[in-house]
């Protein structure tokens, strides 16, 4: 989203890897041409853990320092809870410290010093990542995050052009929002998600078709996962305890939807809302039960990859509402902002501006994932195009580079079906591929080290 680079290019391939210094930034480039330039909540650019303040995130707090960062002029930093070396965690430190305890503890170190991902239950049904929270609302990260973007939009000149950046750490594991609020949505009255299969025994079937990484995460065969808790075993994962988490999500979401509608009415309020282009969008969704799953990781669907994508242009653009269904993916971001603002596109950007009407020319969006967890290595590349989702996965710990997924989307939206060994099929897979493999910059000579847990 700020380097409209891909992967390969800007080398922060997983968690763990500080993306380089001299990468590029949209922000850097608006904040070149005139515009205030501002991050507000989670940036992750950086390690999070970085107990001795090794990067610029996990020293500006401990500094006192607001920026600048990569762009941005100003910066206030939350990762998940208030643990941590951000301006979130330092505030609940200094001025709420008996509130800490409340938030589940996401991580903990063994008797051996390793650090590990907590894997206890909580809730009605005790399940994993939950937990009761009994901060107040207004102390919560998300309302933090949109306290810290009104003060500093309050801090604006009334003739301010501005590029602001409001990141919040939810939706998100741990599943912990304040006690006060859970009651908005019971999860006893929840359908479980469409792409639930129905049963442990159905959801075996359909995993069973897939790469064997699939299956042998929900079996609890290997440690996969980063993101998972190692002793977490998805097919141990109750029905009732997917109903749960997702009204928790379902909470935090909502929350979210107030703390953007409060930001959204102080620039109301300071007159600025017909000149102000608002984008909203995730960087990744989570399984939420689909397949029988729980977290994310190395799996090319629908349920991780495709995310919300809202552009509210300003009212001085004259675009008319509608609903895109081309494919378009983050990397079209930053030149979309360079051209709201005027601006060619800088050479650094891989992506281009983002279609306003249907029928565009944007046929297809690719993904990466690289990951090295203890030794255990994946490398997926994935197309969409035409109604099809193509994943090639290449050489590595667990492949030899001949396995894959294909799916029609049209026929088989839940991805249930995988027609990679599809005779029928094997004509548009082997033109899916290449498609995907002529449409990829090339791969650098070297990736940056992993140099953190996460």
């Amino acid at each position: 989203m700020v380097t409209g680079q891909y992967v390969r290019t800007h080398g922060c391939w997983m968690n763990g890897v500080p993306l380089p210094e001299d990468s590029p930034s949209v922000a850097t480039y608006l904040s070149q041409n005139g515009y205030d330039t501002a991050l507000l909540g989670k940036a992750h650019f950086e390690p999070a853990f970085d107990p001795k303040g090794r990067w610029s995130e996990g020293r500006m707090a401990r500094e006192g320092s607001t920026g600048p960062y990569r762009g941005f002029d100003h910066v206030e930093l939350v990762m998940h809870g208030p643990v941590g070396f951000g301006h979130y965690p330092k505030f609940m430190r200094e001025q709420h410290p008996d509130d800490i305890a409340g938030f589940y503890a996401q991580v903990y170190f063994d008797a051996e010093g390793q650090l590990c991902v907590n894997h206890a239950g909580g809730g009605d049904t005790g399940a994993i990542q939950v937990k009761r929270n009994p901060v107040s609302r207004d102390l919560y990260h998300t309302d933090w995050v949109a306290d810290r973007t009104v003060a500093y939009l309050d801090g604006l000149a009334d003739d301010s052009d501005f590029f602001v950046w409001m990141s919040f750490p939810d939706p998100h594991h741990p599943w912990d929002p304040p006690q006060s609020e859970i009651g908005r949505v019971e999860w006893r009255d929840l359908d479980l998600p469409a792409g639930y299969p129905g049963s442990p025994d159905a959801c075996r079937r359909i995993l069973e078709k897939k790469p064997h990484h699939w299956l042998d995460w929900y079996e609890g065969r290997g440690d996969i996962n980063v993101e998972a808790p190692t002793q977490f075993v998805p097919a141990a994962v109750e029905t009732d305890q997917i109903r749960e988490i997702n009204a928790l999500t379902h909470v935090e979401n909502e929350l979210i939807d107030e703390a953007c509608g409060r930001v959204i009415d102080r620039i109301r309020e300071r007159g600025w809302l017909e000149e102000t282009d608002v984008f909203f969008t995730s960087d990744h969704g989570e399984f939420q039960g689909d397949f029988g799953l729980l977290f994310k990781g190395p799996y090319h669907v629908d349920a991780l990859m495709r995310v919300p994508l809202i552009w509210r242009p300003a009212r001085s653009a004259a675009i008319a509402p509608a609903e895109i269904e081309e494919p378009v993916g983050h990397v079209d971001l930053a030149s979309t902002f360079c051209e709201i603002a005027g601006l060619p596109t800088p050479d650094f950007n891989q992506g281009r501006p983002l279609p306003t009407t249907p029928g565009s020319d944007h046929e297809q969006v690719l993904t990466e994932w690289d990951c090295d967890h203890r030794g255990t290595t994946t490398h997926i590349r994935s197309i969409f195009r035409d109604g099809f989702l193509c994943s090639a996965y290449e050489k590595s710990s667990l492949y030899d580079g001949t396995e894959g997924e294909l799916y029609d989307l049209a026929n088989d939206p839940h991805q249930f079906e995988n027609l990679w060994d599809e005779p029928s099929r094997r004509a548009l897979r082997d033109e899916m591929v290449a498609a995907l493999y002529a449409s990829l910059p090339p791969m650098p000579e070297s990736w940056p080290a992993w140099e953190s847990p996460v």
